[in-house]
């Protein structure tokens, strides 16, 4: 795991302390080495994070003679293999290292490469002989890839704040993506929140040369073939043999070695799996809150105590006015899933004893998981009523005082069935719906949007191959909320510490497996995930499997009504937030007001906004480090 970033000018020299100065800005993700190569027109650096080869490993790393040079951020796990049978083709290695099979199978393959890739990554090569550079992203989006052309030059990252070392680079901000976060709770690829800058989507690669660039798509989930005749019993065998194996391929370390266990079912199948094939005992890592509703240090003790895991938990109380600066950097552009909190405070307790962790990222999306998948199969057998009268009942009563109150369920629930299924997908994720950015912009911001920010979730949602709304569901899931918001999240947060996350529910080959498994058998009686519960049923506990789903997340609405109180009005109302013209005063007024006298529960609304006026401060008007060729980022 590392970061990348390089310049290529096709028409003049790259400066070598820039490569520095964006490598220092990264530093976070790979402080073990840093490498940087410049030649005739292309600069590539590399913050290295070492866990494979871990003595010879570092990078760039070149061909035989010199002509191709890679740096990749991630992990090939089939790369024994590969380097196995590029040997046997004739190519010497120079390293055990996995990013080394990466300019062989250039090689050997072309563009065609990644379809022999089994992992998570993103990596750039720099094609000397034809004067182009080739980058991809792993199939899921699991390793980020920010890049930007401006005629001669173009640029590439893992994280933002590399690229925003160059000042040829400009920091403007795309007035489009603030919109489009407002409405979703994060920037969606192909964009970003700076004009000129964009994400390379998932499964996808890109190639550039002095002419222009082209992004290819080279994978896409199929759920066209269902496995509709196979037994239960074989289906769950089959499952749990998948999930062994996506395991077992992320033990792969050279360095101490871990999980995230929260209780619930995913990374309890996860620290299952690695207790089956591991002879040392499973390090197991927990975070808990004081409030019981967030709390779930119990659970975890029970599979600790159940596999016998070397556990570790902390009770935490985070502190937002000390995290919400550091937030916005890493992120370096708006992002308000507020699970980013404790996700930051369990990787920085994890960092103490381990260098990889493993985690349950993806079960939900791939087994049916969310309660938003009952309710959507809820809401399909009650689609007949009549809801648009009912709907404006509900909306004349207005929302309680938080989410979970009769009053916000009901205005929310005759909101949903009024709509089509795909905009009662994009709903979920709103903080701001249409008539919430109507009330909150300045006619100025308004007039500089154009289309409707949900397009990006409705575009996913038909695209899907999946013949089944539940399957579209999780589809659109794979295709824009894992790798929007929930990937982003815990990469961002673990490489804050120089911690790798694997996630082995994320293995394509495992999700292709699961996408096969006629939706029946994942959702189905009120129950989720119930394939993956029959998995367990003999593995683990019954008060596991049969536990409520909770969230990752911290109590927002209590926080802006007691400890927090004052810090939305501090924030929001102060003249810099205000000057900028985004939004109205009043509409802030009122959103504060209303929640701290439990009229509504705004917390998420409001949190998104204090993350947008961070990012601002602390990246947007950022001074740039002068010399920072040998300076350590600042956290």
């Amino acid at each position: 795991m590392c970061g990348i970033a390089g310049k290529i000018d096709f028409r003049g020299p790259v400066d070598e302390a820039l490569l520095h100065r964006m490598c220092a800005a990264i530093e976070h993700r790979g402080p073990d080495s840093r490498g940087v190569f410049v030649d005739a027109g292309v600069g590539l650096g590399i913050q290295r994070l070492a866990i494979i080869d871990v003595e010879g490993g570092d990078q760039p790393i070149f061909n035989e003679d010199r002509t191709l040079a890679v740096v990749m951020n991630g992990e090939i796990y089939n790369f024994p293999e590969l380097r196995s049978e590029l040997i046997r083709r004739g190519h010497r290695f120079s390293s055990r290292s996995d990013t080394e099979v990466l300019v062989h199978l250039y090689e050997e393959h072309g563009e065609q490469m990644v379809g022999h890739l089994r992992g998570m990554f993103a990596f750039a090569i720099w094609d000397q002989r034809r004067r182009r550079l080739f980058c991809a992203r792993d199939r899921v989006g699991k390793k980020p890839l920010f890049w930007a052309r401006d005629g001669a030059c173009v640029w590439f990252a893992s994280e933002i704040r590399a690229l925003l070392e160059d000042p040829a680079l400009g920091r403007e901000v795309d007035l489009e993506a603030i919109g489009t976060f407002l409405a979703l709770q994060y920037v969606p690829h192909p964009m970003s929140a700076f004009k000129g800058i964009r994400k390379l989507p998932p499964a996808s690669t890109l190639v550039i040369d002095e002419h222009g660039e082209e992004i290819r798509r080279y994978w896409t989930l199929d759920r066209s073939e269902q496995l509709d005749d196979v037994p239960v019993p074989e289906l769950e065998e089959r499952l749990w043999e998948e999930i062994r194996e996506a395991t077992r391929i992320r033990l792969m370390s050279e360095v101490p070695l871990g999980a995230f266990l929260s209780g619930g079912i995913d990374s309890t199948a996860v620290v299952a799996a690695m207790a089956e094939q591991m002879t040392a005992p499973v390090k197991t890592f927990t975070i808990g809150f004081k409030e019981r509703a967030f709390d779930e240090l119990a659970y975890a003790r029970v599979i600790a105590e159940q596999f016998g895991t070397d556990h570790h938990e902390l009770v935490v109380e985070p502190d937002a006015l000390e995290i919400m600066p550091k937030l916005a950097r890493h992120f370096g552009e708006p992002f308000s899933d507020s699970s980013a909190i404790p996700t930051f405070y369990l990787a920085e307790m994890t960092s103490g004893s381990v260098t990889v962790a493993l985690n349950g990222d993806g079960g939900d999306e791939t087994f049916g998981g969310y309660a938003r998948y009952l309710t959507h199969q809820r809401m399909s057998r009650l689609a007949r009523l009549p809801w648009r009268p009912l709907g404006a009942v509900a909306r004349a009563v207005g929302e309680g005082p938080h989410r979970h109150s009769f009053r916000t369920r009901a205005n929310r629930a005759s909101r949903l069935f009024a709509m089509d299924q795909a905009d009662r997908y994009a709903s979920w994720f709103s903080a701001f719906d249409d008539v919430g950015r109507e009330r909150l912009f300045t006619p100025e911001l308004a007039a500089s949007l154009r289309g409707d920010p949900a397009d990006h979730l409705t575009s996913a949602w038909r695209d899907s191959d999946a013949s089944v709304d539940l399957d579209r569901m999780m589809a659109t899931d794979v295709a824009m909320y894992l790798p929007g918001d929930l990937l982003v999240k815990m990469d961002i947060a673990t490489m804050a510490y120089s911690v790798e996350a694997r996630a082995p529910f994320l293995d394509h080959k495992l999700m292709e497996f699961a996408a096969s498994v006629p939706v029946r058998h994942k959702v189905a009686g009120g129950t989720g995930k119930r394939l993956l519960r029959g998995v367990l049923r003999d593995r683990v506990p019954r008060e596991i499997l049969e536990r409520p789903k909770m969230g990752f997340g911290v109590p927002l609405a209590r926080w802006f009504r007691d400890e927090l109180r004052d810090l939305p009005s501090d924030v929001l109302l102060d003249p810099r937030a205000i000057e900028r013209g985004y939004f109205r005063k009043k509409e802030i007024e009122r959103l504060i007001h209303e929640h701290q006298n439990a009229q509504g529960d705004h917390s998420q609304r409001l949190w998104a906004l204090l993350q947008l006026e961070m990012w601002h401060r602390e990246v947007v008007e950022a001074p740039r480090v002068p010399d920072a060729a040998n300076a350590v980022s600042a956290s």
